[in-house]
């Protein structure tokens, strides 16, 4: 389901995919190829949620954010996801910064500032906190999450080529409902 909310209405491009049981609402914006699956909630009601070409936000996934106030810096915390970023099943997201070619391990949740540089895998399960930035190159997992070892070529190939692979299937679930 795709809403409004209030005077905010998600800008979704035309070659995004995002599935009819996916809810989004408000200050969303998700780019060409990206792709949204089944279960997926983006809230965008209080602040701003940009999504980058091809980057994928995988079953269950949760994405949210922070809204102005006494409690949070000024602003709130907007959520931004760079291009060809795989989100794996069942993630949060709140509030946070994450750059181009990075992988979200299954359950992972990444809090309010934190920052996750280009070409950064996080192991499944992992707890980014708040404000907490993770080095370009590296494989991070634990909760909280260690930096535990530079990322292998094969690794940092996969990056893009998951975000690739995301794109082609949106591009196939579409076809196949024709």
């Amino acid at each position: 389901m795709i809403q409004a909310f209030e005077t905010h209405i998600p800008d979704i491009h035309p070659d995004a995919f995002v599935h009819e049981m996916a809810f989004v609402n408000g200050r969303v914006s998700i780019a060409a190829q990206a792709s949204v699956w089944p279960l997926v909630v983006i809230r965008g009601d209080i602040n701003d949620i940009a999504i980058g070409a091809r980057s994928n936000i995988q079953d269950g996934s949760v994405l949210h954010v922070t809204h102005d106030s006494r409690f949070s810096k000024p602003g709130g915390e907007a959520l931004t996801i760079g291009e060809d970023v795989t989100v794996g099943h069942n993630v949060t997201l709140h509030g946070c910064t994450l750059h181009n070619r990075c992988l979200i391990g299954m359950g992972s949740i990444v809090l309010d500032g934190a920052v996750v540089e280009t070409d950064v895998m996080v192991g499944a399960g992992s707890l980014v906190p708040p404000y907490k930035t993770l080095e370009s190159g590296y494989l991070y997992v634990g909760s909280p999450v260690k930096q535990i070892r530079t990322l292998k070529q094969q690794e940092l190939e996969f990056l893009t080529y998951s975000a690739e692979h995301y794109a082609r299937l949106a591009t196939r679930t579409i076809e196949s409902r024709s």
